[in-house]
């Protein structure tokens, strides 16, 4: 990738802010995170901020790529990756661990090292592990960098579906019934000698009590994929296995009778405020709100959710009481279900929601007057405006 047009040191001390969105990364939620990267590369505000796009291709290499965002959008249905918008194969950016130092150096072989400036912020638009698990936001900590969104422990509590349902029942919100598989369990031989006879036993106990189907998910993903909708304990394995591609460590939870609701949390200066909340029907051609519902044949949501008021301000504290329950900061997507009991249940919070134009979480705020773009600024501001370290 030519450097020939970045910014280069030394800086000049009227620059504008620097933002380094970082996208992609090793997870199989890679192709989303690149269209979502695409999607803040056009809202970002040029006259107020210099943009340095950097992706983390498939095998974990930081990228320079281009920074052109027509490129990163999902074509032929098939999403498009870091590696797609980067001209050398063995060139890479690096950030030094250091707080006292911010410069980003690209090298390649062969070359010397040339410095691209120093960051002022990070976009991290990762999604799933080694990126909106807490992992990046660790290395950012070390490099004293401030970054948009959640710090390292509120983004791995969001990631791990088993310790979110723990810390909200530990903080009084309502989960629905689930099981977890940890791999040790799973390699584990029964009398008969079968792997897994243990884990099975448990799950067709738990099948007994809550009935089918069942939803057999990796612990630790996103964007709905690796997840199957079990009807019968014949395709329990399969579902395991599809699973287990993904994580090592599964969640088993029982089907949900409701309505599907989401609601947007942003943080402003005065505190966390929640968005009009939207509904997800029930799509006519797929079996659930699965991976291609969502992001390729693009299922419409509901905004603002037919839902009385009452209902809306209900969901809506709800979603702030996650957002709080798990210490989030900058933004989080809320998902419940509302049971034909009329509660809600919290399924998940997302800490680095789909961010596409057609996403949920940059429509609810959209109907709740934001835009896009007015929604990508707040974040960039909340970040240089807030420290790293504890706080």
């Amino acid at each position: 990738m030519s450097t020939e047009n970045l910014p280069q040191s030394p800086e000049q001390p009227s620059r504008k802010p620097r933002v380094a969105v970082v996208f992609g990364g090793r997870s199989s939620e890679h192709g989303i995170s690149v269209v979502t990267a695409g999607a803040v590369l056009r809202a970002v505000d040029r006259t107020k901020y210099e943009v340095l796009p950097i992706g983390i291709t498939q095998d974990g290499r930081w990228a320079l790529t281009a920074d052109e965002p027509e490129r990163m959008a999902i074509s032929d249905r098939r999403t498009p990756t870091v590696e797609d918008l980067t001209d050398s194969g063995e060139g890479a950016v690096v950030l030094p661990v250091d707080p006292a130092n911010r410069e980003v150096v690209y090298s390649e072989p062969g070359s010397v090292p040339k410095a691209l400036g120093e960051v002022d912020v990070v976009f991290p638009v990762l999604h799933g592990p080694y990126g909106e698990d807490g992992t990046l936001q660790g290395l950012l900590e070390l490099s004293g960098v401030p970054y948009v969104g959640s710090g390292v422990l509120s983004s791995a509590v969001g990631q791990d579906k088993e310790y979110m349902k723990r810390v909200f029942t530990s903080f009084g919100l309502r989960v629905g019934p689930y099981l977890v598989v940890r791999p040790r369990e799973w390699q584990q031989s029964g009398p008969d000698g079968q792997q897994g006879a243990w884990a099975r036993r448990r799950i067709a106990e738990f099948a007994g009590e809550h009935g089918w189907p069942l939803f057999v998910k990796p612990a630790r993903a996103g964007s709905s994929i690796g997840i199957t909708k079990v009807e019968s304990f014949e395709g329990l394995d399969e579902a395991i296995a599809e699973a287990q591609r993904h994580d090592p460590k599964i969640i088993v939870e029982a089907a949900l009778r409701g309505r599907e609701i989401e609601c947007g949390v942003l943080e402003f200066e005065d505190g966390p405020r929640a968005s009009v909340p939207a509904e997800i029907p029930p799509p006519d051609t797929h079996a659930y709100y699965d991976f291609e519902a969502k992001y390729i044949d693009s299922t419409p949501g509901l905004v603002p959710a037919p839902l009385t008021d009452e209902q809306t301000a209900e969901v809506q504290k709800l979603a702030v009481a996650a957002f709080e329950a798990a210490s989030c900061e900058g933004l989080v997507r809320a998902d419940f279900f509302l049971t034909e009991d009329g509660e809600f249940v919290i399924n998940e919070i997302n800490t680095m929601p789909g961010f596409t134009p057609i996403s949920m979480y940059p429509q609810m705020w959209q109907a709740s007057g934001v835009t896009y773009a007015e929604l990508v600024d707040r974040l960039i501001q909340a970040a240089l405006n807030r420290s790293t370290g504890l706080r």
